[in-house]
């Protein structure tokens, strides 16, 4: 069956910040929606995984040790696998994630935002 997905429709279903909620699956892949707000991603690496975000209202700041890209609405990025990053929403930012089912919230790094698990919309 062909599946159409609301985004709006998903963000009203929930309001916690930085616990991503899968929306849709493909091939091995996870889209998760989660909505962001204040400083508290830590340094992190995914080895094995590369990383979209998508931003979809706000804007999202995403560190690198090599500098800072700096997203506004409509706007991606990758972060390539093994690349040390973090990211900062300025203000309340709306994201798509486009991520590996396998990868790890905030790599192998624990804090108060890692989720060893994701919850599911039902849309």
């Amino acid at each position: 069956m062909i599946k159409v997905v609301n985004l709006e429709k998903c963000f009203r279903m929930f309001h916690d910040t930085f616990s991503p909620k899968i929306v849709a699956e493909l091939n091995g892949q996870h889209v998760k929606l989660v909505r962001a707000e204040g400083d508290k991603v830590p340094w992190h690496a995914h080895e094995a995984e590369d990383e979209m975000f998508l931003v979809l209202d706000g804007a999202l700041e995403v560190l690198a040790r090599s500098g800072p890209v700096r997203l506004q609405a409509g706007e991606f990025c990758v972060v390539p696998k093994g690349i040390e990053h973090r990211v900062v929403p300025v203000g309340k930012v709306k994201l798509l994630l486009f991520e590996p089912a396998s990868i790890a919230h905030t790599g192998h790094v624990r804090s108060e935002i890692t989720r060893d698990h994701f919850d599911r919309l039902d849309t």
